[in-house]
């Protein structure tokens, strides 16, 4: 018996997928393909409040492994849901990356009339394509012949495919699958990697890529207005272009009015944008704010002796990425409220003074870090940074890895012995 919740049953499952009907009241049927973070959990599909908002009849197929979706379960599927297939003349697919992939490979298999993929793969064989992202996934056994071929494609079906055309790995796999299908609608969504499918997440949008008439203008006006209000569009864009526009960001706070919230970057590019204007610029807090950025600030910095790294540039504790990082001695003048440098003394934990009060500076396996006052006890899973004098110079430790700066300023605890990129002299 078909495990059953509401309008939903479970219509197949093997070892690496489960397939789950859902039941609308729509003429179309959306074959809906999960990708390997929308993995099988319970009942649920991928895209399922954006399909059930406009009462689409669907079959989830959802990844239960990161096998690609395998052939012969594909296959035994099929035979399970040839019922559910028969009541309708019109059937849709949709994915992205591994289900784009499932979504163009079984789109003649399972009489698709439209096929929308975002980012697919054409293979993960590391014998056919150049991309090793997915390498470690591929199965000879599980995965034979896995290459979207032409004769999976539908002759009379319509194919959307959106894609990063600057983004050269899913460029490669668009190369490949672009020979293979007559009418292919290609969607250029630059900037954007291999993000595509989060940047464009609207349910209005899906009901347009399943069921609205291909108009080359319209789509692009469609996915321009999704886009603009999509933040991680502008994450990617930022992520993107900083590094060798680094100038413009300095222009776009002084003159831009906008508020961005707390949550809006992670922490990777909240470090990339707060390196940039500390090392380009003196920052205010209204630079910060703006971007979302709140720091509780100390009391005017004392000087004190400073550690260096062997590229010439000095350590400091950031208040606002809260992470060891180096930087220049003009950066350091500019941003002393938000650049801590550290005391050089004897062997010890690894501290530094605000407003008065001396904090530990700890940190836990998954490399965050926190300021804690020295008479407090810390949480079960952070260690403190320990501070070790040599003769010659200083060391800084955290269990058995030792810090390393880059010639960018990024500090990594990732090496166990000590060589001159481990080593910091006092100036």
């Amino acid at each position: 018996m078909p495990h059953r919740r509401m309008d939903k049953q479970i219509v197949f499952e093997d070892d690496d997928i489960r397939v789950i009907f859902l039941k609308g009241h729509s003429r179309e049927l959306v074959f809906s393909f999960g990708d390997l973070i929308t993995k099988a959990n319970g009942m649920s599909i991928n895209a399922e409040k954006s399909l059930s908002k406009y009462d689409y009849n669907v079959i989830g197929v959802m990844p239960k492994r990161k096998s690609w979706f395998p052939a012969a379960s594909m296959q035994a599927m099929l035979e399970q849901i040839q019922p559910i297939l028969a009541q309708f003349d019109y059937v849709a697919g949709y994915g992205g990356s591994m289900g784009g992939y499932a979504a163009i490979k079984y789109s003649r298999l399972l009489g698709m009339n439209r096929v929308i993929a975002f980012v697919p793969q054409y293979s993960i064989n590391p014998d056919e394509v150049n991309d090793r992202r997915y390498s470690e996934f591929f199965d000879a056994e599980l995965n034979a012949n896995m290459r979207i071929e032409r004769s999976d494609i539908a002759p009379d079906s319509e194919y959307i495919l959106v894609y990063d055309p600057y983004f050269e790995a899913d460029h490669e796999h668009y190369s490949k699958i672009q020979p293979l299908i007559p009418q292919l609608h290609t969607i250029h969504l630059p900037f954007t990697g291999h993000d595509a499918l989060a940047v464009l997440a609207s349910s209005t949008l899906l009901n347009d890529f399943i069921s609205h008439e291909w108009d080359q203008q319209y789509f692009y006006k469609q996915v321009r207005e999704v886009k603009k209000n999509s933040k991680f569009y502008y994450r990617n864009v930022i992520a993107r272009f900083l590094p060798k526009h680094s100038a413009k960001l300095g222009k776009i706070l002084k003159n831009g009015e906008f508020q961005l919230d707390g949550q809006y970057l992670d922490a990777q590019l909240k470090q990339l944008i707060t390196r940039t204007l500390l090392t380009n610029k003196q920052v205010n807090e209204q630079d910060l704010l703006k971007l979302g950025i709140k720091v509780n600030m100390p009391h005017d910095q004392e000087q004190r002796s400073l550690l260096q790294d062997c590229h010439q540039a000095y350590l400091v504790f950031n208040l606002i990425t809260q992470k060891l990082e180096s930087y220049s001695q003009d950066a350091i003048s500019l941003n002393n409220k938000y650049l801590i440098s550290l005391q050089a003394k004897e062997t010890g934990l690894l501290s530094v003074d605000l407003n008065n009060e001396r904090y530990m500076v700890v940190m836990n396996d998954r490399r965050i870090m926190r300021l804690v006052k020295e008479q407090d006890a810390l949480s079960p899973d952070m260690s403190p940074i320990v501070l070790k004098k040599y003769p010659d110079f200083y060391v800084l430790s955290y269990k058995n890895l030792n810090l390393s700066c880059d010639e960018y300023g990024n500090c990594h605890f990732s090496v166990e012995h000590v060589q001159n990129t481990e080593k910091f002299v006092v100036i």
